[in-house]
């Protein structure tokens, strides 16, 4: 009997049929896990809030190596910097975009699913009104400064006017009434330094009778300030003019029945220094003026020599301020002068030369534009070479204060006491007190209304052969700002001096004219 032989029942043909089918599912399998693995390689590299890890294989000591694969949900090292960025075979960064987590709702900014408004609009908005274009500033024409005429380091701004007017005055029971041309001619000169300062201001005014009867009344003056800026808050100023004008036939020491009353030349000079002590401000100055009267021509070509009239003034004065607010600062105010006549005697014979002194204590008050100003109180007296003439002496009320109430309306008021000499025989002089009040409303951007109103008291000594008198002043008027270069201008104004004793003269004017500037 033979043996039994043990054979296996795998032929060579199933094993094969095995072998392919292990190999074909093997190849199923790893395709999803490849897939998955290289996306989060993908997410690692794009997104730095995307999470990865590494596979640690063991070594042959059994300690873990990081080989480098990534693997999703896994969470790396703090201090790996590699997490960042993971480099594609081809050595490009490969992006994309970090899925939220399934618990959290995406932005708008991130799905887009939410539109703006006005992207989902066909037709786009209408702008208002106030954005169609861009807002040109309001240009206030009667306010505007003119740019004026570039001198080298100077900026000149001349305006001339030209006006015809007429005028009508009586005085008593003589009444004289003209037609006249009158030109006005004003300019600036002032220095653009970056330090200290140079203001020039020249006023002018040319009459020209075109009919009637009436004395003409040029009047010319140009001053000039020279402010130096010092070390140690001190500002020093250096300031001289010259005034040209002919004596108003309504002045008290004016030629009576003179048919071309004298021409007055006035020369001044003066210097003054003021420094900031910290709430203590102190200044002092000295001023000189010189005064030179022409002959009179009296009505029937009688000339009349007022050379006895000439003198030459000086006056120092010194004022201590003490600042209780940067708005209100009370002061004390002293001043000495001295006039001296070229002629030691007049025609009458009397001596005028004389000193005289005075001191007053007021405050100024600065609140900006709403109000400024400055108000004082004192004495004054004047005294005489000549015993015969008597002292002059008043209480002095000063002001000189500008108000704003609303915006585009100003009120300047002013109050001035001043002793005057006198040219007639036996009396010394006298005392005047004048008050006016000017109010500028601006009615329009380009309309502007002055209105003007003031009185003059003339005070004489009780032993003065000549009675008081009372000056009234009004006077109203338009400018019409047509551009920045060009107005419109008319007033009227109506002038009554009133007399105690003797007649009354009354004066009225009217005109319109042009006025250029540049």
């Amino acid at each position: 009997m033979g043996h039994w032989r043990h054979t296996s029942s795998l032929t060579p043909l199933r094993a094969a049929g095995v072998a392919v089918s292990v190999v074909l599912a093997g190849l199923e399998l790893a395709a999803p896990t490849s897939a998955l693995a290289q996306s989060a390689r993908t997410a690692a590299s794009s997104s730095p809030l995307s999470q990865s890890a590494y596979i640690a294989t063991p070594d042959a000591t059994g300690d873990q190596q990081d080989d480098g694969t990534a693997i999703p949900g896994a969470t790396p090292p703090a201090d790996d910097p590699s997490a960042a960025s993971t480099a594609a075979p081809n050595g490009a960064s490969t992006t994309a975009t970090a899925r939220p987590a399934s618990g959290d709702q995406p932005s708008d900014e991130t799905t887009g699913s939410i539109l703006d408004e006005d992207m989902m609009r066909l037709n786009t908005r209408e702008a208002p009104l106030d954005e169609r274009r861009p807002r040109k500033p309001d240009v206030n024409l009667s306010t505007e400064e003119t740019p004026g005429i570039r001198v080298g380091t100077f900026v000149l701004r001349p305006t001339v006017t030209q006006s015809i007017n007429t005028e009508t005055q009586k005085d008593g029971d003589t009444k004289q009434t003209r037609a006249f041309l009158e030109t006005d001619m004003k300019t600036t000169l002032t220095s653009d330094w970056a330090l200290h300062q140079l203001l020039i201001t020249s006023e002018g005014a040319w009459q020209k009778n075109v009919s009637g009867e009436g004395e003409e009344q040029p009047d010319f003056r140009i001053n000039g300030d020279l402010r130096l800026d010092l070390p140690e808050e001190t500002t020093a100023h250096i300031t001289g003019g010259y005034h040209f004008y002919r004596e108003d036939t309504d002045d008290p020491n004016a030629i009576q029945n003179a048919n071309q009353q004298s021409d007055v030349q006035e020369l001044t000079l003066g210097a003054s220094i003021e420094r900031d002590f910290g709430i203590l401000r102190g200044s002092t100055g000295i001023d000189f003026t010189r005064t030179i009267y022409s002959d009179a021509t009296l009505s029937d070509g009688t000339v009349v020599s007022l050379s006895d009239r000439d003198q030459t003034s000086g006056t120092l004065r010194g004022r201590i301020g003490y600042e209780l607010s940067p708005a209100l600062i009370p002061f004390i105010e002293g001043n000495v002068g001295k006039t001296v006549y070229d002629e030691t005697t007049d025609v009458a014979g009397y001596q005028r030369s004389g000193d005289s002194y005075g001191a007053k204590a007021g405050v100024e008050v600065d609140l900006g534009e709403k109000l400024r100003g400055e108000v004082g109180i004192g004495y004054e007296i004047a005294s005489f070479d000549d015993d015969r003439l008597s002292d002059i002496d008043a209480t002095v009320l000063d002001a000189s204060v500008r108000w704003s109430p609303l915006r585009g309306t100003d009120i300047d008021f002013g109050l001035q006491t001043s002793l005057q000499p006198s040219t007639t025989p036996g009396v010394a002089g006298y005392i005047s007190r004048a008050m006016t009040t000017t109010v500028t409303h601006q009615l329009r951007d380009n309309l502007v209304g002055t209105f003007l109103g003031g009185i003059t008291l003339r005070d004489y000594p009780s032993d003065s052969t000549i009675s008081d008198e009372t000056v009234y002043t009004t006077s109203a008027g338009l400018t019409w700002n047509i551009n920045r270069y060009l107005d419109l201008t008319s007033t009227i104004g109506y002038e009554l001096t009133s007399r105690k004793v003797g007649a009354d003269s009354q004066q009225w004017r009217a005109g319109v004219g042009l006025k250029l500037k540049r």
